[in-house]
């Protein structure tokens, strides 16, 4: 009988009606807690679960954990996006979601597990949150769970995230391809993410047969902001001769190219013409002084469209393997990178003497 279970055999195995059993199977909202249970119990012991369509969204009310940032578009544009990713891709659902903040590294655990044990509670999305005991609590509750930009140590939470690494080799590479070869990557380490990107930057340079000397090609910020970049790339062009800065500058981020750009145009110098810029966290600006931007396009919205998906297959599966989704970037060639021709001395006679 396995998967060819019919609606009414279910009804009459759970002792409801039938259009109970269909609100359930459909995903409708309009179904108490202990009711969905017993359904779904029911078609999985009978492997009719593995029969529903992907774009089912079994569940009535989702919890979406963020940073408190996150929900405000002018503190932390990357997380509010990935917020509204969500929000998107639930659109043609019948799923009420609501939204706590909880702080990234030390947690507020009575309030997690106050939104997780409420009875509406069907399941979580935790963006951005990086403390391990919310972590362990969410994969003990046994509840739907899936983590974006984040990572269970203990892998038993499924999780979608950029693959920072990758991004920050390409975005090196890619400038190391247009014929640069002094690189300065501007960057901010305030998350182990970060450091995955620098990694990937890294990676570039010795892939590429280059050193890089960190004292000279590597200049770290606080924060993503355009002020303090701009600070920082001032106060490292009056210290550095013209004769020892890279042809190429490679930000973090949209607003600390933004602010790589104003100090380099404060000091005389011109983009791309004396000095290239890019950024490797693309979206927030299309053109800084009216020059389009080069840069590479960290997923986002996409984020939340992929984790819902996940949420989905954990719904449908929940006893299935858990793993890392990674995605990638995106290339976006602007006016703000430009090739250099590399004129390589090449021996005309004695090659092989």
């Amino acid at each position: 009988m396995k998967g060819k279970l019919n609606i009414r055999e279910i009804a009459a195995q759970a002792g409801l009606s039938i259009a109970t059993v269909s609100r359930v199977l459909a995903g409708k909202a309009n179904t108490r807690a202990a009711t969905r249970e017993k359904v779904l119990a029911i078609a999985r012991q009978h492997g009719v679960m593995e029969n529903l369509t992907a774009g089912r969204l079994l569940l009535n009310n989702l919890v979406v954990f963020a940073p408190p940032r996150a929900f405000d578009q002018r503190t932390d544009i990357f997380y509010y996006k990935v917020i509204q990713g969500i929000h998107q891709a639930l659109n043609h659902h019948d799923v009420r979601v609501r939204y706590c903040g909880i702080d990234e590294l030390d947690s507020d655990a009575a309030l997690f597990l106050e939104k997780m044990h409420q009875p509406e509670t069907d399941a979580a999305i935790i963006v951005g949150i990086d403390d391990r005991h919310i972590h362990q609590l969410a994969a003990e509750l046994n509840k739907p769970c899936v983590l974006i930009n984040c990572l269970d140590q203990r892998m038993r939470l499924p999780a979608v995230s950029p693959d920072h690494q990758l991004i920050g080799h390409f975005s090196a590479n890619y400038l190391f391809e247009q014929g640069h070869r002094q690189l300065l990557t501007l960057h901010c380490l305030r998350r182990y993410t970060m450091a995955q990107r620098l990694a990937g930057v890294r990676d570039a340079w010795r892939a590429n047969n280059l050193y890089m000397d960190e004292r000279r090609h590597l200049l770290t910020a606080e924060g993503f902001g355009s002020a303090e970049a701009e600070q920082r790339v001032s106060a490292w062009l009056q210290r550095t001769p013209a004769n020892k800065r890279p042809t190429a500058i490679l930000a973090g981020g949209d607003f600390m190219a933004m602010g790589a750009m104003s100090a380099l145009q404060n000091a005389g110098l011109r983009v791309p013409q004396d000095i290239s810029v890019m950024s490797m966290d693309g979206f927030n600006l299309a053109a800084i002084h009216d020059i389009a931007l080069t840069s590479v396009h960290v997923p986002r919205n996409e984020l939340g469209s992929e984790a819902v998906r996940v949420l989905q297959q954990r719904l449908l599966n929940p006893d299935g393997p858990c793993g890392n989704l990674l995605l990638a970037g995106r290339l976006v060639n602007g006016e703000t990178v430009r090739r250099l021709r590399q004129q390589a001395p090449v021996r005309q006679e004695g090659l092989y003497e």
